[in-house]
């Protein structure tokens, strides 16, 4: 007899355990036949509860730090960063605004590296919104009636650099008027050029990957996707405004999906990591075998999380790396965890701790990691780590705190 027959009550848990999958948890994950393990972090130090990880105890990744912006005099904002190599230049782009954060008259800002370790002066990537500049009455307050620039990434694509950015009413998140807008990166006059509408009534969280179809992918909010869910969208092949949406069922039931990010798992399948707006103290994960066509319903893993945004990668060697806030209780420390199959992490280490630190995006190029992030939603920082560095994590026992 089925085993779900014989203990209709069985958890996931026993019910793995009976069928013969690997342990701990209910078995390791897999995109079709386990896609309900709730087993994203693993090893001998972790306790049986992660969310008592000995966050200050765990080991530092070495790398060589810069801040690129710090508007901490002004009192303004420096958020939403993204990295991008592109004509033998690092670039990195941010949220620059009056006050924290999000407010009326914010805009985009960018500078270039020829090595990730010196940045040129921060230029203007967008102009002021539209009537929202700072002869605006409203500029620098949360009003319907004034409008923001939102950064959302870099997209290298057929020889151009394009720069995404957002634009809506800054009362809350998001405005009727969302709109995801692209600009064009002009060598010969040194400026950014608006090409057009990307989507309507969409944000996306990072900028549009390949899929093994060899169509592009990015997540996307829409300005009332706290009550319908979050979605992909998937084209941009023929043209940068044609794309089909995919919604991802339960984003918004099961948990209060924010931010995705997702990536492609060795076996050519995706999966899609979500920070829980409903403050569970841990990530969700959802998986697709149709190249993004459908999702998995979302399920809780054991991996923390401090309600916070991430950012992950495949590295050139195979493995993955995922750069979050995973200690629940507050932004601090920012840290980095190590994968060998992109679903269960092994390694875990501190890249910046002692303050509030966050909104991270992870670059690989020329043997080194490029950890950009905000401090304090206030200043631009970039941390440069050689992928050596991460063979040095090492997390014993002691790490974690209350273990029995």
């Amino acid at each position: 007899m089925p085993i779900s027959t014989a203990i209709p009550w069985a958890s996931p848990l026993l019910i793995g355990l009976a069928i013969g999958q690997d342990d701990p948890g209910s078995g390791r994950p897999h995109p079709s036949e386990n896609p309900g393990s709730p087993l994203m972090l693993a090893g001998e130090w972790v306790p049986d509860d992660p969310r008592r990880i000995d966050f200050a105890g765990l080991p530092r990744v070495p790398g060589r730090h810069v801040v690129v912006s710090d508007v901490r005099d002004r009192d303004g904002v420096n958020q939403h960063n993204y990295l991008v190599r592109f004509d033998d230049r690092y670039w990195i782009m941010w949220s620059d605004g009056p006050g924290v954060e999000d407010r009326v008259g914010q805009r985009v800002r960018f500078a270039t590296s020829p090595d990730g370790l010196s940045w040129s002066e921060p230029a203007d990537l967008t102009p002021f919104p539209p009537g929202s500049g700072p002869d605006s009455p409203h500029y620098g307050s949360r009003s319907q009636l004034g409008l923001r620039w939102i950064a959302r990434g870099f997209w290298p694509r057929d020889g151009s650099l394009l720069a995404l950015a957002s634009l809506d009413e800054a009362a809350g998140f998001f405005g009727p008027s969302l709109a995801l807008h692209a600009f064009r990166w002009s060598p010969d006059d040194r400026r950014w050029e608006h090409v057009g509408i990307v989507s309507q009534n969409a944000i996306n969280n990072f900028p549009p990957e390949r899929l093994p179809t060899r169509e592009w992918m990015m997540s996307r909010r829409t300005h009332d996707y706290k009550t319908v869910g979050v979605q992909f969208l998937i084209g941009g092949v023929d043209r940068i405004d044609r794309w089909e949406s995919v919604p991802v069922l339960g984003s918004s039931s099961s948990l209060s999906a924010e931010e995705p990010i997702w990536w492609t798992l060795p076996d050519g399948n995706l999966v899609a990591l979500f920070r829980d707006n409903r403050r569970s103290g841990f990530l969700y994960r959802s998986f697709s075998t149709d190249r993004g066509r459908s999702w998995s319903a979302p399920v809780r893993t054991n991996f923390p999380d401090a309600t916070s945004k991430l950012h992950g990668l495949r590295l050139d060697d195979g493995r993955f790396v995922l750069v979050s806030n995973a200690n629940p209780a507050k932004r601090d420390p920012l840290t980095l965890a190590v994968s060998d199959d992109g679903l269960v992490f092994t390694r875990l280490g501190v890249l910046a701790s002692g303050r509030h630190v966050d909104y991270p995006h992870v670059l690989e190029h020329g043997g080194h990691l490029l950890v950009a992030f905000s401090g304090g939603k206030q200043s631009v920082e970039v941390l440069k780590i050689p992928i050596e560095a991460l063979d040095q994590i090492e997390n014993d026992p002691p790490v974690a705190s209350g273990q029995e």
